[in-house]
């Protein structure tokens, strides 16, 4: 169990168009210039986008894990510990963060040619 930051950026190459900038002790993650998440090598966490229901629930579930990072509108960020996580579930939260942020057809377009679209498809 866990993630290192190597494996997490080479997860990032799965979503379609996600750019990152540097800001001093963080990367922001964004797609079409719309951030969803943050890197922070030094700690080895990362910062997603997140429904503010799926953030109060996983910081209720496993708080080892997750953090509450901020609220901003109807959106709650949540801080992940990258060593306490598994690969599969932190791509999920990864992917998930993106289509909230995404421009509509590009997350179509994911979502019908990507392994985790079409589960969420037939699911």
């Amino acid at each position: 169990m866990g993630v290192s930051v190597d494996e997490f950026l080479k997860l990032l190459d799965e979503l379609p168009d996600v750019r990152m900038n540097h800001g001093g002790e963080w990367i922001g993650l964004k797609v079409h210039d719309k951030g969803f998440g943050y890197l922070w090598e030094a700690t080895e966490t990362v910062g997603l986008k997140a429904t503010i229901e799926e953030q109060i629930a996983l910081v209720n579930e496993r708080p080892e894990v997750f953090e509450v990072q901020f609220t901003a509108g109807r959106f709650g960020w949540v801080v992940v510990h990258l060593d306490r996580i598994d690969a599969e579930e932190l791509f999920e939260l990864m992917a998930e963060a993106w289509c909230l942020t995404a421009p509509k057809q590009l997350v179509a377009d994911f979502e019908a040619t990507h392994p985790i679209g079409k589960k969420v498809q037939s699911g």
